[in-house]
């Protein structure tokens, strides 16, 4: 299976004619947040309208500046993985939506408890799926997809324990690379906005190649 990872779109598809050939080749588009720019629905419909004229398989979980309703377009577009999983092709994905705020001392103990309920939720929903691959907006802290102490110990707990086969992630822009937990490769795309995407091959249900590619 050929995936073709994005995250932090921001509501920008100026790369979209740059990436097109690696989008329609692939069997899957994964979108790991901030799909618009705080454009709601009309722009979040406006991202995935465009990546469908490449592909039209997508999966997807919103980050910090998506709004609300536009968790609600993903789930009635039936692509939300938000806490879902959903199979294809063999493989299971199940996503993780929202971000930890910048002002972590105000926001970041209430939204790690809901990161570690939300998981626990997920943990159990998956618990006889394999292979799993988890798609989160927010990294795990203190791996080489966050260098800004902009991670989440709930998502790299989860990780460690449950060993999915890849996890993606985004948010943090200057963090585009890969590392691993275990036996879990994660993979920062980075900012689909700035022409960054992640190309990611899984063959017999393991993760046999990762590359990032910028425009």
């Amino acid at each position: 299976m050929k995936i073709i990872a994005l995250a932090d779109i921001h509501g920008g598809l100026d790369y979209l004619a740059g990436a097109a050939g690696d989008l329609a080749a692939a069997d899957l588009i994964l979108i790991a947040g901030d799909i618009t720019n705080f454009g709601g629905v009309k722009q979040a419909k406006h991202v995935i309208d465009g990546l469908r004229s490449c592909n039209r398989n997508i999966l997807a979980v919103t980050g910090n500046c998506d709004e609300p309703k536009t968790g609600g377009y993903l789930a009635a577009e039936g692509i939300n993985i938000n806490c879902n999983c959903i199979g294809f092709e063999g493989v299971n994905f199940v996503g993780l939506a929202g971000s930890i705020d910048a002002s972590r001392s105000q926001l970041g103990d209430t939204l790690e408890e809901h990161f570690a309920n939300t998981l626990a939720e997920i943990e159990t929903q998956t618990a006889s799926v394999e292979p799993l691959v988890l798609v989160t907006h927010q990294p795990a802290r203190g791996t080489a997809v966050e260098n800004r102490g902009g991670g989440s110990d709930a998502i790299y707990d989860f990780i460690a324990r449950r060993q999915p086969i890849l996890a993606v992630s985004g948010h943090i822009h200057e963090a585009a690379g890969k590392d691993t937990i275990g036996k879990c490769v994660l993979v920062n795309p980075g900012p689909f906005h700035n022409g960054s995407y992640a190309s990611i091959e899984i063959r017999d249900g393991k993760v046999n190649k990762v590359r990032i590619h910028r425009l």
